[in-house]
């Protein structure tokens, strides 16, 4: 299994999509917390137990923006967040994961890789950057306030950081032509990492998957 990261708006789904179109099986770590937290789940009871019914819209749904601006208001009200997603978003990951064939390339999009400390073994890392400034005009584009934006990228890992368990930085600061001609130098030893299972120096072990909250 080959992990993919980087910081908020660097570009991992994009680089996620371009492993599909080489045929790797991508496990989305976003797209599981969305699915834990759908209306009927006991994951969203605990959320609106926890943060209150203004995470709700009038059809029951969570509404993420509310529930990031709660959630990130301080390191407490984060633990609290974790504390409830990270065992139902891991229980589907490892769900998923059975369900890939051992011969696949089989890449898990975790946004918080260094921060969430995963406990899961990968044969390599790709890290995915972008200058913060272009990083914080992307989230802008999505709706995101800029000062929201900023204080979000504070709290997570330092490029520096994501660097220290990186077998590849994959620099996003251009057209998604030129990221993909990287992704394509390197996905000959993608596809042997994977298929060999060697490990990467560093995935401390301790609370499953993050995602990000946008």
């Amino acid at each position: 299994m080959i992990g993919l990261t980087g910081g908020i708006g660097a570009g991992k789904s994009t680089v996620a999509d371009c492993l599909r179109r080489r045929g790797a099986v991508v496990i989305d770590a976003d797209a599981i917390a969305r699915q834990v937290v759908e209306p009927g789940t006991e994951t969203l009871a605990s959320l609106v137990a926890e943060f209150g019914v203004t995470i709700l819209d009038s059809e029951g749904a969570l509404i993420r923006p509310r529930l990031a601006e709660l959630a990130f208001a301080d390191d407490v009200r984060r633990k609290a967040l974790e504390s409830i997603t990270h065992p139902a978003i891991a229980k589907e990951f490892s769900r998923q994961l059975e369900l890939a064939s051992s011969s696949e390339v089989v890449v898990h999009d975790v946004p918080l890789l260094v921060e969430s400390a995963q406990g899961y073994t990968y044969g390599a890392v790709i890290v995915v950057e972008a200058p913060i400034e272009l990083r914080l005009d992307r989230l802008v584009d999505r709706g995101v306030d800029r000062a929201d934006a900023q204080r979000r990228i504070a709290l997570q890992a330092t490029d520096a950081q994501r660097r220290e368990v990186a077998t590849w930085v994959l620099d996003n600061a251009a057209t998604v032509d030129a990221l993909d001609a990287q992704i394509e130098r390197i996905w000959p030893e993608i596809r042997s990492r994977a298929t060999e299972g060697c490990e990467t120096a560093a995935t401390p072990a301790r609370n499953g998957p993050k995602p990000e909250m946008s």
